[in-house]
């Protein structure tokens, strides 16, 4: 081997080296230090992009399930206001109950009155509970629907009866002949947008139809009562008592499996697709609403002939009167993706939606009214409807609770497996990592020792020029 001074070659070979060592040992040190294989996109460019987007995903599932706590705290809030209104319900059933009864003197269901206009105060005042500044159960966040009329259905009677056939003829589901008599009293009361309306009257004295008075007449007869109000106003709070079978769908006033139309636009049928007699409402929407239709027949003896009102006085109502909404549902983003979300409409649970207050046509707010006997009475099927929406609701807003459970649960699964993958994917080994890392740094200090060896050897060749 030549002896040369001005390249020396073996020292700039032992430099390269000890280069090529001092990246591999930063590398080493890098992962080490942050305990990931892929730091940079110039580590594993493939590695690195699939890793990014796991991290994304990872972000937005934490997020989605942020989203599905924040939507049960808010239909939680709500199914406290509901809650709260069904236990006022309770209690005014009870107060509603006591004051049909005639032990009471008229000072005392004067009493339970302003006991009930208080109540109804405070189930407006439940409606008007806030989550984070946004009103929740007045109707402010009701899916789009359109305005409905209220529907009540008989399904007792026999499936040949109809509205035209005489009271005095009427028959139950089973075939059996309801005992009432021309000479017997026929009570009917209503509440129509928050007033009460009751009447007694004799089965055979409605008309002088040949055949007896028929099913129809009782409900031209609820709504002569409306008509001969000083507040009457048009057809409003009256029931549709015009139409045929043959205008079913209209779901006014027929004989058929059809019940009526609710307020997504879908027809309603009976549950066996037998006839049952339904009878809507004249208007739609909440100030054509009629809630507690009750029918009562009393015997010539002066008792009441519990037998017959329970089928006469079956009447459901199956389809609620609402008024025209937007869409204004909740919609909680619980995907990664563009409408993945769960969408939730709260209904109105002010008192007005619930039977128990409305408007008169001078702008007066009227409550339920039980300061006599009679308008107890009518009260009562309007008190167990209330309960029966404010129920509805309520377990429609646990179902949604029970639900987005479950959608914690999973979207904590899915963050969980993912993170799993991204893990495999970019952290690094620390046991292998440490060994590179041992292993680098042993070969950096070989090469610094080695290159101070070979810039020696240049020395040497000094000795010769002496």
């Amino acid at each position: 081997m030549a002896l040369v001074v001005k390249n020396n070659m073996a020292a700039l070979n032992t430099l390269n080296i000890m280069g090529k060592n001092n990246k591999a040992l930063s590398s080493s040190l890098q992962k080490v230090s942050s305990g990931m294989k892929i730091n940079s996109a110039a580590d594993n460019p493939a590695g690195y992009a699939i890793s990014e987007r796991m991290r994304t995903q990872i972000r937005s599932l934490d997020q989605d399930n942020q989203n599905a706590q924040n939507g049960q705290n808010m239909l939680k809030t709500a199914e406290g206001a509901v809650s709260s209104t069904v236990e006022i319900l309770k209690t005014l059933k009870e107060k509603v109950l006591d004051a049909a009864n005639d032990t009471n003197t008229t000072y005392d269901r004067k009493t339970m009155q302003d006991y009930l206009d208080q109540a109804v105060d405070q189930i407006n005042d439940n409606a008007s509970t806030t989550y984070n500044g946004q009103l929740l159960v007045d109707g402010s966040k009701n899916k789009e629907q359109s305005a409905t009329k209220v529907v009540y259905s008989n399904a007792s009677f026999s499936t040949n009866v109809s509205f035209t056939s005489a009271l005095t003829n009427l028959h139950d589901r089973n075939g059996g002949k309801l005992d009432i008599q021309s000479s017997d009293k026929l009570s009917v009361s209503f509440v129509s947008n928050g007033k009460t309306f009751t009447t007694t009257i004799t089965v055979g004295s409605l008309t002088s139809k040949v055949g007896g008075d028929t099913l129809q007449d009782v409900f031209k007869l609820a709504n002569s009562l409306v008509t001969g109000s000083a507040s009457a106003v048009a057809n409003i709070g009256k029931f549709n008592i015009n139409a045929t079978d043959a205008t079913a769908k209209s779901g006014d006033m027929h004989a058929t499996s059809v019940i009526g139309q609710t307020a997504e636009g879908v027809t309603m049928y009976t549950a066996d697709g037998k006839n049952v007699l339904s009878v809507a409402a004249s208007v739609a929407g909440l100030s054509g609403n009629i809630s507690g239709f009750t029918l009562s027949v009393t015997g010539t003896d002066g008792n009441i002939k519990k037998s017959v009102d329970s089928i006469l006085d079956a009447w459901d109502e199956q389809i609620g009167a609402q008024d025209k909404s937007n869409d204004n549902a909740i919609t909680m983003q619980i995907g990664t993706k563009s409408n993945q979300a769960i969408r939730v409409g709260l209904s109105d649970m002010r008192a007005r939606a619930l039977g128990l207050q409305g408007v008169s046509p001078d702008g007066r707010v009227q409550n339920l009214d039980i300061t006599t006997r009679a308008n107890a009475n009518a009260s009562i099927n309007v008190l167990d409807n209330a309960v029966q929406k404010a129920l509805k609701e309520q377990t429609k807003i646990g179902s949604v609770e029970s639900r987005l459970d479950y959608t914690q649960d999973n979207l904590t699964t899915q963050s969980e497996n993912v993170q799993a993958s991204e893990s495999t994917i970019r952290d690094a080994n620390m046991a292998k990592e440490m060994t590179e890392y041992t292993k680098n740094n042993v070969l950096m200090q070989a090469s610094q020792a080695m290159l101070a060896q070979a810039n020696q050897s240049s020395q040497n060749i000094l000795q010769l020029l002496q």
